[in-house]
């Protein structure tokens, strides 16, 4: 619906628009649906109708307050990152019409019913929505750090948790590239993630024995999205702590270890060419459940309490 107040014979009107938002650090009790003035796009960026936003693992941090010293909230704050949709107002400069189908980045907040989008990117017919909403963060991540460590066709390498949604990818990127890919996962992951083209071993006790007997060649990388303390024994199997990197284990450095965050350059245009590999079929990303918007506190508590396999996505 829309309204808005009058000055003489000036009205402007505004957009009201249902969205996820939060007042205060805390459980996902603290996730309200309400309703708020839907934002109006800047200079390249667009407008969607949102057709599905992605719950990722930052989200729930963000609103717990264990990221309120790198991202301090200005309340009130809608959660979200990544959002797939409809364009219905566009930006000056902005690569995108009205009635387009897109994906991307999202700037202030994806868990509502319109959001901005930052540099959107065309969501090809072939590509569900849930998928598209779900590969933006995930998707540059795996892009992000296979390029930091400079892996390259011939060479093996160590994904630990490849059952996840960085993990999975990254390691697909890998296989297709030429690369031997050897990745730990939880017994029900081995099946799904072996037919994906890697070697997988179950994760916990003993792992560097099953990854020695799967890889007689060596490991020359290791990237680590699981964060379960694997670095030392990473940094001995490739023999140089510069070859590992993680996304998950703040205590890298004790290690000499890279922490991987944020986004550089080398993936700036990575994004549509994910978009065509998961179109063709090449790239496989599963989408664990969807939840209807005012769900959202649901969803939290489920990823929270590692119950997923796959992404989760919200449908508002």
């Amino acid at each position: 619906m829309s309204g808005g107040p009058t000055c003489g014979a000036l009205t402007w009107e505004f957009l009201m628009t249902k969205a996820i938002t939060f007042s205060a650090y805390g459980t996902p009790e603290v996730l309200r649906l309400s309703e708020i003035t839907a934002p109006e796009p800047g200079p390249g960026q667009v407008r969607i109708r949102v057709r599905a936003a992605s719950v990722n693992p930052l989200d729930m941090k963000i609103r717990s307050g264990l990221m309120a010293g790198a991202v301090p909230a200005r309340f009130p704050v809608v959660p979200g990152l990544d959002a797939a949709g409809v364009v219905d107002a566009v930006g000056e400069g902005a690569d995108a019409a009205v009635g387009d189908e897109v994906l991307g980045a999202t700037a202030g907040g994806s868990y509502s019913e319109y959001a901005l989008l930052e540099r959107p990117v065309a969501k090809p017919a072939a590509l569900p929505w849930e998928v598209a909403a779900s590969l933006v963060t995930v998707g540059r991540t795996a892009s992000r750090v296979l390029a930091q460590l400079g892996v390259r066709k011939g060479q093996t390498l160590l994904v630990h948790g490849a059952g996840g949604s960085v993990g999975i990818i990254a390691a697909q990127l890998a296989v297709t590239s030429g690369i031997t890919v050897v990745a730990t996962v939880g017994e029900h992951d081995v099946e799904r993630v072996t037919a994906l083209g890697a070697t997988a071993v179950r994760y916990g006790d003993g792992w560097p024995q099953r990854v020695k007997a799967a890889a007689p060649q060596g490991v020359d990388f290791v990237l680590d999205a699981s964060g379960a303390g694997v670095l030392a024994d990473s940094v001995a199997l490739t023999g140089d702590s510069a070859h590992v990197i993680t996304i998950a284990d703040m205590s890298a450095a004790q290690h000499g270890v890279r922490f991987s965050a944020g986004s550089t350059d080398s993936t700036e245009d990575a994004l549509p060419q994910l978009v065509e590999l998961a179109a063709d079929g090449t790239l496989t990303l599963p989408i664990w459940r969807t939840y209807p918007l005012e769900a959202a506190a649901t969803a939290h508590t489920d990823l929270e309490a590692h119950r997923n396999r796959g992404k989760a996505v919200l449908l508002p």
